[in-house]
């Protein structure tokens, strides 16, 4: 699918089904967590720096696996290249817990519009797609966001 910038930034605009400001590290080696405003605007994930209008940038969420990565925090990955992993660190398990319910309800959006699953063609099962695993706490960081970025930065 091909996207234009102005069509991208008009969408990133409209009312998001969820938005927040969340932990977020890219896919980078050695990145650290920075303090991104999170918008969910039907299937992208648009992210901006807190005090601006202008997306830095969007992740098309088709073709991806979201996995909780340790308690308050998730990941997306994308089937072609499962090493491109964005990290989100959230305030709350709850918080966490919306998080990963909103990313399934879009994916099934693009379902419902096209009548297919946009990871059928891939045969990787919906358990893969949307893994809960609990994973121990990691010593050294706290559930809140400031906190995490104060210890990352």
């Amino acid at each position: 699918m091909r996207y234009n910038e102005k069509e991208l930034q008009a969408l990133s605009r409209q009312p998001a089904e969820m938005a927040a400001e969340l932990g977020m590290r890219g896919p980078k080696k050695g990145s650290v967590a920075k303090r991104r405003l999170v918008k969910l605007v039907v299937n992208f994930l648009f992210y901006f720096r807190p005090d601006e209008a202008e997306p830095l940038g969007a992740l098309l969420l088709e073709r991806c696996i979201v996995a909780q990565e340790e308690p308050g925090g998730f990941s997306i990955s994308f089937v072609e290249d499962l090493s491109r992993k964005y990290h989100f660190e959230c305030c709350s398990q709850e918080q966490c817990q919306e998080w990963m319910e909103a990313l399934r309800r879009a994916r099934n959006e693009i379902r419902k519009m096209t009548g297919k699953d946009p990871l059928e063609q891939f045969g990787i099962s919906e358990e893969a797609r949307f893994q809960l695993n609990s994973l121990p706490t990691t010593h050294g960081r706290t559930a809140c966001i400031g906190s995490q970025l104060d210890v990352l930065d």
